[in-house]
């Protein structure tokens, strides 16, 4: 019959072209029906996050089809493995692809695509990225040099939500680097995780003056706090300043607390005025063992600190082995020099580190050999 001939050809075009999946749809709806309030409000929400989501996939669909135009052209040239191919094919496919699709298609944009599916060279890891980062966000990612840079970045834009603007402004403060010479306290088996301080933390953004005493330091804090939060790492929440520790009748105060979600632990923050002395380490230590005492958690981890000073002999902090005692120094800079300057005097201070840690390395491997 005619009528079942139209509903099995309709049947059958269905099954090869399946619908599209109703789960985020259904869940958008869910979650503002949820939330009660007028009938605009909900509407409005709705519409409000489906053009999200809408604009999320359309990044990650024109990420995706990127890595696939770079991956085919760099496919090309090593199948015809001959010198210069590369150029004499992205002169030739460019103009064609320009003609039939407009603008983006030019020689520099399929190099950068080439670059891409060359620096990311797993299509899974893209597409896990692709729903966080935009394709502006890995153009800025593939220029970086270095592959352990550009793995921190995508990881720290992807986990913060950075826009592109936020991602150039944390590559243009060093902060892969700054986070690495922070690492280079904390040997194999510290009590301090990896990954979980900068070192100098750049306070800039608070406007202090040259001279400053440790409670203006404090009192910019709390007034800046957000920017404060960005800049030492993520997942941190504020709990308490000046906290009050009473111990044998004596008052003891801390001066900032912190808790991180990430790494389920308190965070201790002392700030001192003027060069790191090795005293600082008792009071940090007694600070530590209060709270694991008395403030802890049962599921949280051990607390640990942060204290920060003007400045800071790095070689002192490793030979007091800070870190055995769950502790972290680093510097703050309140004024930044200029960005030359400022890229200059990183990479210094991150060569240092990596010789420390060559150092610590050499020896460990030197006992291992004694031992042996």
């Amino acid at each position: 019959m005619p009528g079942s001939r139209d509903q099995n050809r309709s049947g059958g075009a269905a099954a090869r072209h399946p619908g599209a999946d109703l789960t985020p749809f259904r869940a958008i709806a869910e979650s503002v029906s949820a939330d009660g309030g007028e009938l605009v409000e909900q509407v409005s929400a709705l519409i409000d996050q489906t053009q999200a989501f809408a604009a999320a996939q359309v990044n990650a669909a024109l990420t995706l089809r990127n890595w696939y135009i770079g991956r085919m052209i760099d496919v090309e040239v090593l199948k015809e493995g001959r010198a210069g191919y590369d150029q004499e094919i992205v002169a030739t496919l460019s103009p064609k692809l320009t003609k039939r699709f407009g603008r983006g298609f030019n020689q520099s944009s399929l190099y950068r695509m080439v670059k891409f599916s060359q620096t990311f060279p797993d299509i899974e890891i893209v597409a896990t990225l692709s729903p966080k980062l935009s394709w502006s966000h890995f153009r800025e990612i593939v220029a970086l040099p270095h592959a352990e840079a550009r793995s921190f970045y995508a990881t720290e834009a992807a986990a913060r939500n950075l826009s592109v603007r936020d991602l150039r402004y944390a590559v243009s403060r060093k902060a892969f680097e700054r986070r690495e010479i922070a690492d280079s306290q904390i040997p194999e088996g510290s009590a301090v995780p990896l990954d979980a301080f900068r070192d100098p933390v750049l306070l800039d953004m608070l406007g202090l003056a040259d001279t400053f005493l440790e409670r203006d330091l404090e009192a910019a804090l709390r007034h800046d706090m957000e920017a404060f939060l960005l800049e030492v790492g993520r997942g941190w929440a504020f709990v308490e300043r000046q906290k009050r520790m009473t111990f044998d009748g004596d008052d003891y105060y801390l001066d900032l607390l912190f808790y991180s979600r990430p790494l389920r632990r308190l965070i201790a923050v002392e700030l001192k005025v003027g060069k790191f002395k090795p005293s600082y380490q008792g009071q940090m230590n007694f600070y530590l063992k209060w709270l694991d005492r008395h403030e802890r958690q049962t599921d949280e981890n051990p607390p640990i600190g942060l204290i920060l000073c003007t400045t800071a002999s790095r070689d002192q902090i490793e030979l007091l082995e800070l870190h055995k005692d769950g502790i972290v120094v680093a510097e703050y800079w309140t004024t930044l020099p200029p960005k030359a300057e400022l890229q200059a005097r990183i990479q210094a201070i991150y060569r240092e580190a990596q010789e420390r840690i060559a150092r610590r390395q050499l020896t460990a491997a030197d006992e291992e050999d004694i031992d042996e």
